[in-house]
């Protein structure tokens, strides 16, 4: 006699509350990030047991406990690291990194690089809010020339880092840029970010209401112009998404700028892990083979 089967419940945003509320400052754009990530994960349909959320430090990096996912809470620009070595050791879970702006593009930026070329097969997400929000409002990585901050009363002398470019130049097989008031196209975004097999990048337009008066939602919304709306772009172009990258000041792209699907993942060319996760393996030294280390050490 044929047994019934349980159908498994239906993932809903709820599953993905986490068990502390959010603590940013009410109106940052860090709350519609949250929310696109639930949204893609439930319409994913992907069980909360096979996520894993991983940040550094920063108003964005608290992600991790506001969202129903293992998660690890790490050090200053050390996301990626840590992230890299959850992936190797058990690579069928999806994994997710946050952050922002500070602790990807400036402490964290030789990880940042680093991840890009070894094709990581991870979503990471900066939330890009130009200042440093944690610690009140310095200057960071992409702060516009000359804007004022507490680190530079009179102007920042500093050119800022084009993250989008950085990624092109830099290998990721997956970048988008989107902007954290318009929900529905972030949502999509992050969606096919999870679904690629590589290094996905999402930098986002997250305003910071605090410290930021000069990026604000009021300035980026008349900008923003979605890439998916010229049917003519062609996402596969790394010429043109670079050119794309560059363009700043009245019109500002949004959206998926690159995707390639032919390099490998880094555990994908990983002979170790051909036979399946570290964490399914027998990883025990055979006793044979202990002996004849040791014996060679005597």
């Amino acid at each position: 006699m044929a047994t019934d089967v349980a159908t498994p419940k239906a993932l809903t945003m709820a599953d993905f509350k986490g068990k502390v509320d959010p603590d940013w400052c009410p109106g940052c754009g860090d709350f519609g990030v949250l929310a696109a990530v639930q949204k893609a994960l439930v319409e994913l349909q992907i069980p909360n047991h096979e996520v894993v959320t991983i940040s550094g430090i920063g108003c964005s990096s608290n992600f991790p406990g506001f969202i129903e996912t293992y998660g690890m809470h790490t050090l200053h620009g050390r996301s990626l690291a840590v992230a890299t070595g959850m992936k190797l050791a058990n690579h069928a879970m999806t994994v997710l990194v946050t952050g922002g702006d500070g602790d990807g593009f400036g402490i964290g930026g030789n990880h940042f690089m680093h991840t890009m070329r070894r094709n990581v097969d991870l979503l990471y997400i900066v939330m890009d809010n130009q200042i440093y929000g944690l610690t009140t409002g310095q200057t960071s990585p992409t702060s516009r020339l000359g804007m004022k901050t507490k680190s530079m009363p009179f102007g920042s002398i500093e050119s800022p880092l084009n993250p989008i470019s950085l990624a092109l130049a830099g290998g990721a097989t997956y970048i988008a840029r989107g902007f954290s008031a318009e929900q529905k196209h972030l949502t999509e975004l992050i969606k096919r970010g999870i679904e690629h097999k590589g290094f996905s990048f999402i930098d986002v337009f997250s305003p910071c209401v605090t410290y930021n008066h000069d990026n604000t939602f009021q300035w980026f919304r008349p900008r923003v112009k979605k890439l998916e709306d010229d049917a003519a772009y062609d996402a596969s172009d790394w010429s043109l998404a670079m050119e794309k990258s560059l363009k700043w000041g009245d019109e500002i792209p949004i959206g998926r700028f690159f995707e390639r699907n032919d390099l490998p993942t880094l555990h994908g060319a990983e002979p170790v892990l051909k036979s399946g996760p570290l964490v399914h393996q027998d990883n025990r030294i055979p006793r044979e083979a202990a002996k004849a280390f040791i014996d060679e050490l005597m």
